[in-house]
């Protein structure tokens, strides 16, 4: 596990999380996270390359906050 992945949300700094740093992090496989967000209920990946995707780390962050924030 990376230092950053534990850094509070108010980090305003931008980083790409690759699909296994998104998966550990939310506890959700691939094919969840893929039809979440087809329901637009997960934030968008950002294509890379040619084979490769990742998520924006501020909105992954955000995305479980909201969740947390919901369970009350």
């Amino acid at each position: 596990m990376s230092l950053q992945a534990d850094l509070p949300i108010t980090n305003k700094e931008h980083r790409i999380l690759r699909r296994s740093d998104v998966e550990q992090k939310t506890g959700l496989k691939r094919a969840h996270i893929y039809n979440l967000m087809s329901q637009g209920k997960f934030p968008r990946s950002v294509r890379l390359g040619v084979r490769a995707v990742g998520w924006d780390a501020m909105e992954v962050d955000q995305w479980i906050a909201d969740r947390l924030k919901d369970r009350g």
